[in-house]
């Protein structure tokens, strides 16, 4: 069967200011079970050079698939993208069967399959196992209720199978690498770089999250043979830094040093990037020395408030001082923290912001990501919040880069007010910028400059498009209105209108108009 795995462009920040783009692990992920099974797979990553959906539909026609997968890691605000892509290959393909999968249609199903018929099939859960078991049945013409783990149309009606058993074997699954042209992919200032992944799933249940929920349980690869991928990419495709897309790969200690000690005797110059809890660092003071030695250049900590009452409301499971002393930890070791942080919550008033910019500088890490609180519908916050007032209809902007919720106490311009100002006083202050100008670790000194030639574009980017292009409603909905009518926030707004060159035309199949008819 040949298959065309396509990447579709997101309109998040992340994606589309930074000159450096991260190849798309998941959609890997399935490619190389995929390949092994004797199919034939090709991969379209339409993301990293953001073509227009027009373009797309070029290259699927001339490529002719049998069947077109489609997956994004940040599922929830690419699928009005997907939504129309999935219709635009209807249109010109109306032969190629369409498989989406991902977190977003794991959960939402039944809302996509009502509002875009086109679509053949959903993977729910984890796809390796159950992409071959899709793939197989589609080219043998065998029917669908007997996959577990996917939903598909049933006369007209949504219909879901069994879930699938969850791949305990990581290490049987083997990431597609061969589908990617190493090259076109930089990160960390321009250093090739890929995105790996030592474990799945997190032992955490923080409630606006929903990772433990997709993941079911956390497992981890083999530390050596993972060690042992990291080190031939390195040596056979000069991959230098690698982006862990782990929610908590130091979630076992035992694993996550044994990990570290077979990537030291493998003795490659690698950089490693990845997110952990602020608790797992406290933990392994002893040993952060093998954290930096085996090339651990920074990591992302989930701090998200500086109430108690807060964190014990969101199960954080974290505190104040744990966060504290973590930063601190990684500091002697060389290794840069980055400290998340959430605004947006429904109770806060202007002195929580305030304290929250002075609880931050209490805290003194190398960088900060603020976010703004974002309830997919899927998590417990969602319930919890579900009579605030949706200020931010496009699903696009669900990024947790734009203000999705009203607060009760701050309008919504005072909110990114605060958001910007405390992210220029982290950024400028001067401690940071001392360790901009001067720091002994020339690699650490690198990855500062870096992070601030990025800030440098994000941040009036952002402020721009608050100002002059986000389009934010005065008497939006209550949550659980928004999320209980899936056809307004699916419905994208049209990039056909800023960037098409199709024309419309009626379609053969159905009578009605189709806007992606080829052109000639």
């Amino acid at each position: 069967m040949k298959i065309l795995l396509i990447n579709p462009p997101h309109t998040a920040i992340g994606s589309r200011i930074p000159d450096e783009h991260l190849p798309p692990l998941g959609l890997l992920s399935i490619g190389g079970p995929l390949l092994d099974a004797g199919h034939v797979v090709e991969l379209l990553d339409a993301d990293i050079n953001d073509m227009p959906v027009c373009d797309i539909v070029l290259e699927v026609v001339a490529r002719a698939p049998d069947a077109v997968f489609l997956g994004h890691s940040g599922s929830n605000s690419v699928h009005p993208t997907v939504a129309e892509l999935t219709r635009a290959i209807r249109c010109v393909t109306p032969m190629a069967r369409i498989v989406y999968g991902g977190v977003f249609p794991t959960y939402a199903w039944r809302s996509i399959l009502e509002n875009e018929p086109q679509v053949d099939v959903i993977v729910r859960g984890e796809g390796e196992l159950t992409a071959i078991r899709v793939a197989e049945a589609l080219q043998n013409g065998d029917a669908l209720e007997h996959v577990p783990g996917i939903a598909f149309l049933r006369d007209g009606v949504p219909h879901a199978t069994s879930e699938a058993p969850i791949p305990v074997n990581l290490d049987a699954l083997r990431t597609g690498w061969e589908l990617i042209d190493h090259t076109r992919y930089s990160y960390w200032g321009n250093r090739r770089a890929v995105v790996v992944q030592f474990s799945r799933g997190c032992p955490h249940s923080c409630t606006y999250c929903g990772q433990h929920l997709f993941w079911k349980r956390w497992r981890h690869r083999d530390p050596v043979l993972f060690a042992r991928e990291i080190a031939d990419l390195y040596r056979n495709h000069g991959v230098e830094v690698f982006n862990f897309a782990d929610e908590n790969p130091t979630a076992s200690r035992p694993a996550w040093r044994a990990f570290l000690e077979a990537l030291i005797a493998q003795d490659v110059p690698v950089t490693l990037v990845a997110s952990t809890r602020a608790d797992d660092i406290v933990r392994d003071a002893d040993i952060l020395h093998l954290y930096r030695k085996a090339g651990v250049a920074r990591f992302l900590l989930g701090i998200e408030s500086y109430d108690e009452a807060t964190l014990e409301r969101i199960r954080k499971g974290g505190t104040v001082a744990r966060d504290r002393e973590a930063i601190r930890l990684l500091r002697e070791n060389d290794i840069l923290s980055m400290a998340t942080y959430v605004v947006g919550f429904e109770e806060e008033k202007d002195i929580d912001y305030l304290r929250s910019l002075l609880h931050l500088l209490s805290y003194d890490p190398d960088q900060v990501q603020l976010l703004y609180a974002t309830p997919h519908h899927w998590t417990p916050y969602a319930g919890e919040e579900a009579e605030r007032r949706v200020i931010q209809p496009d699903l696009r902007k669900w990024d947790y880069k734009h203000q999705v919720l009203a607060t009760r106490h701050v309008p919504s311009w005072r909110v990114m007010f605060w958001f910007k100002f405390m992210e220029a006083v982290m950024q400028g202050r001067p401690r940071a910028l001392g360790r901009y100008l001067y720091h002994p670790d020339k690699s650490v000194l690198e990855a500062i400059r870096w992070y601030y030639r990025i800030g440098r574009k994000v941040w009036p980017y952002e402020i721009w498009n608050y100002l002059f292009h986000d389009r934010r409603i005065a008497h939006g909905p209550s949550l659980a209105e928004f999320q209980a009518s899936p056809a307004a926030p699916y419905r994208p707004a049209s990039r056909t209108e800023e960037r098409a060159r199709l024309h419309p035309v009626p379609s053969q199949s159905s009578g009605a108009v189709c806007a992606w008819a080829l052109p000639g």
